[in-house]
């Protein structure tokens, strides 16, 4: 037999490697209709425990301001929402089905391994990280998804950072299946001492682009006026709606194209210009919307925010669009410009099918003929272990944990 892909799970460990958490994953898709769950698989050490307890907790915050600002009990940070599970001793009213993964690293991790669930709102907003300045430090500003478990004998009570685990995951989307109608935009205007007027037709080949997919714009000026028009600009600006206590609307220039093609009175001129919005030309810009940002990992400029019907603007933190944004710049008689809205976001990737539990008939198959992972040889070792990058804190020094 060749070499088999393990499954591939990341893990990440407390300081005092007393309290270890497994994922499956780190980014959790938002499906419109639900999203995936977090459930992951706890592994403690008893004897450390003692009459201890341990949680899970599932926090969603804004942070609006620098971390290092964070002084005199006042905090930059909003959270959205938070949610704790008392994974060990467990709950009756925690008890869910288990997934297959779990089923499978109880298996190989023993006896001492608990899951653990969670269920992400569909109301909540995706990860998005605001571009830092040269100068920054601590956590950037934007909406992440923190899990952090820990022991404690109540969910109350002051944490410790060296029996605690904290790990940054991603809630993400990706595009509709189905395009919108082609964006098409028209603007006229007229000129004092002029019975003619100067027309500007816009239109893009489609709604939905994807990172890194090159947007053509399709310009068409008609100048009847007596004005000629001296050069072109183009560009793709990002605007980012920050959701706070009102809404603030930050735009972003990501691409820009500037033509001297003139037009001069009495013609007409028909091109399409090419541009690619990449976060490449664009990392000294500070404010930037970015996807949510993963430790050691790069990421690209921030996907279009998907606003479900009924959801309360104050809930998303930051909000992305994009527009492309035509100006023409007319001799002696001011500009005239278009916006035409688009969709920038990821395609959905192809998913590797779902593997399933074994069931009597597959059992009853001759397995020396063939080999399935199913098996209780393979199935349970086949895990690639991945370590989370460990999040760096910043900010007060906690107290040492009373327990050795």
């Amino acid at each position: 037999m060749g070499d088999k892909t393990g499954t591939r799970v990341f893990k990440k460990s407390s300081p005092n490697c007393k309290l270890t958490v497994y994922l499956g994953k780190r980014d959790f898709v938002d499906h419109s209709d639900q999203v995936d769950p977090v459930d992951g698989v706890l592994l403690v050490d008893p004897e450390y425990l003692k009459d201890r307890k341990v949680f899970v907790t599932l926090t969603c915050a804004f942070r609006y301001g620098r971390e290092d600002l964070d002084v005199l009990g006042l905090s930059f940070r909003k959270d959205l929402y938070v949610s704790t599970f008392q994974a060990f001793p467990p709950l009756l009213e925690n008890k869910k089905p288990l997934t297959y993964l779990q089923e499978r690293l109880l298996k190989k991790l023993g006896q001492h391994a608990h899951p653990f669930n969670f269920t992400i709102p569909q109301n909540l907003p995706c990860s998005v990280t605001l571009q830092p300045g040269p100068e920054d430090t601590g956590k950037a500003c934007g909406v992440d998804y923190e899990l952090q478990a820990f022991c404690a004998k109540t969910v109350d009570e002051k944490l410790h950072q060296r029996n605690s685990v904290r790990l940054v995951i991603r809630k993400v989307q990706y595009a509709p299946e189905k395009q919108g109608p082609q964006p098409t935009a028209e603007m006229s205007r007229s000129f004092l001492m002029s019975d003619r007027s100067l027309n500007l037709e816009v239109s893009l080949d489609k709604e939905l682009y994807y990172h890194g997919e090159p947007i053509n714009v399709n310009v068409h000026v008609t100048n009847n006026s007596t004005k000629t028009v001296k050069r072109l600009k183009i560009s793709v600006r990002q605007y980012a709606d920050i959701c706070l206590f009102s809404t603030a609307q930050y735009k972003c220039p990501v691409a820009v194209v500037e033509a001297d093609d003139q037009v001069s009175p009495s013609s007409t001129y028909c091109h399409v210009y090419t541009l690619t919005p990449v976060l490449g030309t664009n990392r000294e810009k500070r404010g930037l919307a970015l996807d949510g940002k993963l430790k050691h990992e790069d990421t690209n400029l921030a996907s279009s925010t998907i606003i479900k019907e009924g959801s309360s603007k104050e809930m998303m933190g930051i909000m992305v669009s994009y527009k492309i944004k035509v100006k023409l710049v007319v001799s002696r008689g001011g500009d005239v410009a278009v916006e035409l809205p688009f969709v920038l976001m990821h395609p959905k990737p192809i998913e590797p099918p779902t593997p399933t539990p074994p069931t009597e008939v597959d059992a009853a198959v001759d397995t020396n003929l063939i080999e399935f992972e199913m098996n209780s040889s393979s199935q349970i070792d086949d895990f690639v272990f991945e370590d989370f990058a460990r999040l760096r804190l910043t900010g007060p020094k906690v107290d040492d944990d009373p327990f050795p």
